[in-house]
């Protein structure tokens, strides 16, 4: 189970492509063991002694050749004030002869540690650095407590293996396993697939790797808003500041930005370009905080890095650095708002006594994951337009606020309590938090999932299945957040039965939910009409942290006007209407592939699919200042 803590790393930190590259001195680190672990040694220059930063990689050392070396320096060695040791984990690239089974790495890392603190280059005070695997790894060594590591900055990870990670709501994370199970083979993921509920062996295995009491070197956590550890960031924060030992529970602190975790696609853990959004105000802003954090601590260094609050955080929406002491902030009250038949988002609960809203689940045609905390190669991190591929499909209910008149400013877990019911015995209920912006765009800023048979808990005797009718209520809670909806913008919740791949699709029968230990198998899967109930007696609800509590909200309701499409499904050509034109289309299949983009002059126009295979189609419509519509086609 150890190697289920080792999460994707990010791809180094962007491009490789670098204008020359490092030359660092290979080593070989003795173990107790009698091997040695395969290093690179990079020094500013030869005749002093430095503080060391060591880096343990999963990934390969020589690839940091390329990209350059964190915290700024890439390139730039000899302006730094450090020397840097990468180290190949056991069993990885240049220490796989290394190899022995069930490693264990926090002893590599103090071996490494002692190691360096006795060598002429080091001045004896080492740090560790590194995101998800190569921050999971730094968690390790610290509880071994080598004498001469003096700090750590583990970014978007945790050392906590939890049942919540792998099967948040009850279901299991389809696309993170099976990135996980890629990365790092699929041995020991097994009994994840085999242990669907929490159980005696889940319970092991959450205490086992939450050890706070034997953290003895102050750490900085970093990590994102748009990243899948947020939660247990904030959690490890928390457990931290009260169960470490006495001398540096007060000196860990956590850096929380608009950030991704990394690895896929063009966003990385402090880059610019997060999603579809850019952040110019948080920009390399991990790198600069580190390096005051170990200014602070490896060199002694009077930066003010002391002063700093527990909690430094990024205000998204007003795109603000701020801080404190507690978490959420003071002042932070909870306020909870309705959701009603007519798509709106009120201060006040239904006054009906039988509104509800129900739609079809097929999980043959699931709702697709857009964005997101996902990990994936093949899907893209962050926050990303949901009104094209999601809110357009006849399997997403949409509830919206009217848009704000002043600044609505969030610091918290946005929580909820749904009152459903389902034609089947279980089913799945999904949600996704969005803010939309005056130009229609509705970019995700959450996700949350309720497996109906976990819906009184996760252990085995918990399960109970629905019966047909009947009305059950359910509560969600969305990660940690901190955002600003500004004067203009609504606040969105979509209600769907799945966001696939990011979780796996119920099948509705009730049944095996893995057959055969696969993550993604449909055996028999039905068809589930599910619905939302609305009203006086079953008050569908949504409880957002604020602030400052809304104190007016005009009733608008969300429904779907403007273009259409005739006949819908069609084998071949399809008779758009009501357009704004002249307008630009976008054509693109279920998995966002774009397979034809035209301009029609007119508000009606002959839109004609002949050639292409059947299937699932969304169309984009951009109007003359780029607001977007979207409608759903099925090409028989």
């Amino acid at each position: 189970m150890k190697n289920l803590i080792y999460a994707f790393c990010f791809l180094l930190f962007g491009p490789l492509a670098a204008p020359a590259q490092l030359n660092p001195e290979p080593i070989q680190i003795p173990m107790r063991d009698g091997q040695t672990l395969a290093a690179n040694l990079y020094l500013p220059n030869q005749s002093d002694a430095f503080p060391v930063i060591l880096i343990q990689t999963p990934y390969n050392k020589e690839l940091f050749n390329l990209s350059g070396l964190p915290l700024g320096i890439g390139h730039d060695i000899a302006g730094s004030d450090y020397a840097f040791v990468i180290v190949d984990w056991r069993c990885f690239y240049g220490s796989l002869p290394a190899c022995t089974l069930n490693p264990n790495r926090g002893e590599d890392g103090y071996d490494a540690v002692e190691w360096i603190a006795d060598q002429p280059w080091s001045d004896g005070r080492i740090g560790t650095w590194g995101p998800s695997a190569l921050g999971n790894v730094q968690f390790e060594t610290a509880r071994e407590q080598p004498p001469h590591l003096v700090c750590a900055v583990p970014e978007v990870a945790s050392p906590q293996t939890s049942y919540r990670d792998y099967y948040p709501g009850g279901a299991i994370r389809t696309e993170y396993l099976e990135t996980l199970s890629f990365l790092f083979g699929a041995a020991g993921f097994g009994l994840v697939i085999d242990n669907p509920h929490f159980n005696l062996l889940w319970q092991i295995v959450e205490n086992t790797t939450m050890y706070p009491e034997d953290i003895a070197v102050p750490m900085l956590l970093v990590g994102g808003w748009y990243d899948h550890n947020t939660y247990a960031d904030f959690l490890l924060i928390d457990t931290l500041a009260t169960n470490s030992p006495p001398a540096v529970k007060e000196l860990h602190k956590i850096l929380v930005g608009p950030w991704v975790h990394g690895g896929t696609g063009p966003a990385n853990l402090g880059s610019l370009l997060q999603g579809e959004l850019t952040y110019p105000a948080a920009e390399n802003y991990n790198d600069l905080l580190a390096l005051d954090f170990f200014d602070h601590h490896l060199r002694d260094i009077d930066n003010g890095w002391e002063g700093n609050a527990r909690y430094l955080y990024f205000q998204m929406g007003e795109n603000e650095w701020r801080h404190s002491d507690i978490w959420p902030p003071l002042g932070t009250q909870p306020q909870t708002l309705f959701l009603h038949a007519d798509g709106s988002i009120q201060l006040q609960p239904a006054s009906g006594s039988t509104d509800a809203l129900s739609f079809n689940y097929d999980p043959s045609d699931p709702s697709p994951t857009i964005g997101g905390k996902t990990l994936s190669l093949a899907l893209d991190q962050g926050p990303y337009d949901q009104a094209p591929l999601v809110e357009s499909r006849p399997d997403a209910l949409i509830f919206t606020t009217a848009p704000f008149e002043q600044a609505v400013e969030l610091q918290g877990s946005v929580k909820g309590k749904l009152y459903v019911s389902s034609d089947r015995k279980d089913t799945d209920f999904t949600l996704r938090l969005t803010e939309v912006y005056p130009d229609g765009r509705s970019m995700l800023l959450g996700e949350a999932v309720q497996r109906m048979r976990f819906r009184e808990g996760y252990a085995v005797a918990d399960t109970a299945f629905m019966t047909t009718g009947e009305v059950y209520p359910i509560t969600f809670e969305f990660d940690p957040l901190a955002n600003t909806f500004l004067p203009g913008q609504s606040l969105r919740l979509v209600v769907s039965s799945s966001n696939y791949p990011r979780y796996n699709r119920n099948m509705n029968t009730g049944g095996e939910m893995y057959p055969n230990g696969n993550t993604d198998t449909l055996v028999n899967a039905l068809v589930a009409e599910n619905t939302v109930h609305l009203n006086a007696l079953y008050p569908s609800q949504i409880e957002l942290p604020l602030a400052a509590p809304i104190t007016a909200l005009q009733a608008v309701a969300a429904e779907k006007t403007g273009p259409s499409a005739f006949p819908n499904p069609s084998s071949g050509e399809f008779q758009l209407m009501d357009l704004p034109a002249p307008c630009r289309l976008e054509l693109f299949d279920s998995s966002g592939r774009l397979w034809k983009v035209e301009q029609a002059p007119a508000e009606s126009h002959s839109l004609r699919l002949n050639e292409l295979p059947a299937g699932l189609y969304f169309l984009r419509i951009f109007d003359r200042q780029q607001r977007s519509t979207s409608l759903r086609l099925r090409k028989e």
